[in-house]
């Protein structure tokens, strides 16, 4: 099969072909449509976090069809052994021994690939290969995080790319007021962020016109916090919602005051997924996709970094 690989971490990836990987126990096989791109290949590519196994196949938002015909989702969370403290109380995203789809076990970034069948999400059928890839972690872990941050009428976005613009809709169909924050002076994605429902859009070193009750930083720049903290109502929480984020600067502890919180997001459960999906069909949550043959991922990855595109980026084997 055609693949790409990142063999060392710190360099571009390479195009090969390998043999076709056959499903062991409970595993099912499958030839792939579509995988998107996801910050956490740049961070693995760029040697950010640290790989597990090299060579690997990147990319955790697959979807492909099994050997039998069915279409279904495989996402960050791979396979967890279902028997430690967190897995027996409903927090497998938490897993002590969890593997991860595209950094412990190949990923997307291929024709084929092999995948644990209970973490196989089952997918809508009005959507496209490419248009359902992103739900799979932008999305799943953006609802995560949109469950984190509470109920609280008055959102804020950090970082307006693949994930915010899926949350942005959602949280909007919820009936609440969504506030997005971009690099300063970035016009293009402040308007991107109006067009998905925001009613403000403004740099992330502006202050928005309203306190906001929660606000969620998809981006990986740790001065963020101390920023996202400053936007706060009363009893407000920021939730940092990425794998990865450079450090966090000391800021004066009335930032944090008035019951103020700081929490991270790791992973997902299947139930996240269940939920997820079934809301982004119900809304519908319509994604905004640029397509990349597989043979270009190491350029798609590039596009991310440089913020080139809106939306979210899909690898089309």
């Amino acid at each position: 099969m055609r693949a790409v690989i990142l063999e060392r971490q710190g360099e571009p990836l390479k195009t090969t072909t390998l043999p076709d990987p056959e499903p062991g126990p409970d595993q099912l096989r499958l030839k792939i449509g579509a995988c998107a791109v996801c910050r956490t290949d740049l961070h693995l590519r760029d040697h950010e976090i640290e790989a597990t196994k090299l060579p690997v196949v990147l990319g955790h938002q697959i979807v492909g069809t099994t050997d039998d015909g069915r279409r279904v989702g495989v996402p960050w969370l791979g396979w967890t052994d279902g028997t430690c403290k967190f897995c027996t109380s409903h927090r497998e995203n938490l897993c002590l021994n969890a593997r991860f789809t595209g950094r412990d076990i190949d990923g997307g970034y291929a024709e084929l690939t092999v995948a644990d069948e209970r973490y196989c999400l089952p997918l809508p059928d009005d959507l496209t290969d490419e248009q359902a890839a992103p739900l799979l972690c932008g999305g799943l872990i953006g609802y995560r995080s949109l469950k984190l941050a509470g109920d609280g009428q008055r959102l804020g976005l950090y970082g307006f790319g693949s994930a915010a613009h899926m949350i942005c809709q959602a949280a909007v169909y919820q009936g609440r007021e969504v506030y997005a924050f971009t690099r300063p002076n970035d016009e293009r994605t402040q308007a991107f962020a109006r067009e998905q429902g925001a009613i403000w859009a403004g740099g992330s070193d502006e202050q928005p016109p309203e306190l906001l009750d929660a606000a969620i930083i998809f981006a990986s720049a740790g001065e963020l916090v101390p920023q996202a903290l400053k936007t706060l109502d009363r009893d407000g929480t920021v939730v940092c919602a990425g794998i990865h984020m450079t450090d966090i600067p000391s800021f004066p502890y009335d930032d944090l005051y008035w019951e103020h919180k700081i929490r991270s997001v790791a992973n997902l459960t299947r139930q996240d997924g269940y939920e997820w999906l079934a809301l982004a069909r119900e809304i519908p949550i319509r994604t905004s996709i640029t397509n990349y043959p597989l043979e270009e991922a190491e350029q798609a990855l590039a596009d991310l970094r440089a913020g080139r595109f809106e939306g979210t980026a899909v690898i089309v084997p």
